[in-house]
């Protein structure tokens, strides 16, 4: 018997037209998130901070400005909270079309997120996603899409967040989100211990013209430092990473000038 709760049956197609969320496009590439952002970022962080005991480890590798591209694991719909609890900047999200109704679609809006259709060759999805690049802005994007139904990271990336990195040229981060998992067992009163890694950004020069099979490079190499990250955890634990990464930076520290450092 599995000791993580169920999860719904998920529902690809969404059978409202794309005319549908064009107002949520335009939304999410002509105005910043605004105090809903903030107020949902406050009560998500609370339950994150005290209930999941959630930490962070080596946020700094986020740009404090700039476009920048976050890459998470993904199994909870915690997860789009949790990466950006210790994030000063404002993140913004892709979230699937089927969220965007009432009454949470004002949230969604107000809150910079933008949908995506899935299932569905969604060019919109990309274009709000470069022109908030664009603009200097943080988007988040799931290497393997939708979220992991057996608590593992998945081991095939959708080649879409290879196509944003080529076609942006921003930097991406990225991310491991240990325990998230076991969030959905809340109702059983399981409350887990989250710890969020943040790796080392990687870049790739722009390419406005990349192929398929470049995109699908790209893609495989950032969820490879997903599972690097995450199979750290899993092995050493949140103290043992915190050590490691403690060790790393009086390397560097005491390192002359110029000499690289494992």
């Amino acid at each position: 018997m599995s000791d993580l709760a169920p999860m719904r049956e998920q529902v690809y197609a969404d059978p409202r037209p794309k005319e549908h969320f064009d107002r949520f496009h335009e939304r999410a590439r002509t105005r910043e998130p605004d105090w809903a952002y903030e107020l949902v970022r406050l009560l998500t962080s609370l339950y994150g901070y005290t209930l999941l005991r959630a930490r962070a480890i080596s946020v700094e590798n986020v740009p404090g400005r700039g476009a920048v591209i976050l890459a998470p694991n993904h199994f909870s719909f915690m997860d789009h909270f949790l990466i950006g609890c210790y994030i000063r900047r404002k993140v913004r999200f892709m979230a699937k079309s089927q969220l965007f109704k009432r009454p949470m679609q004002f949230i969604y809006s107000h809150g910079g997120v933008f949908p995506v259709r899935r299932g569905a060759r969604d060019e919109e999805t990309f274009i709000t996603a470069e022109t908030i690049l664009a603009r200097g802005g943080a988007v988040a994007m799931y290497c393997e899409g939708g979220r992991s139904r057996t608590g593992k990271v998945g081991e095939q990336a959708k080649r879409g967040i290879g196509r944003l990195a080529l076609e942006s040229g921003a930097p991406v981060v990225p991310i491991a989100i240990h325990g998230s998992s076991r969030i959905r067992n809340w109702k059983r009163l399981q409350f887990p211990k989250i710890t969020i890694q943040y790796g080392e950004p990687i870049r790739w020069e722009q390419l406005s013209d990349s192929t398929r099979e470049q995109q699908q490079a790209v893609a495989d190499e950032i969820l490879t430092e997903i599972r690097g990250l995450y199979a750290g955890l899993e092995e050493h634990g949140r103290r043992g990473i915190l050590r490691r990464v403690r060790e790393q930076r009086r390397a560097r520290r005491r390192a002359p000038k110029g000499a690289a450092v494992a």
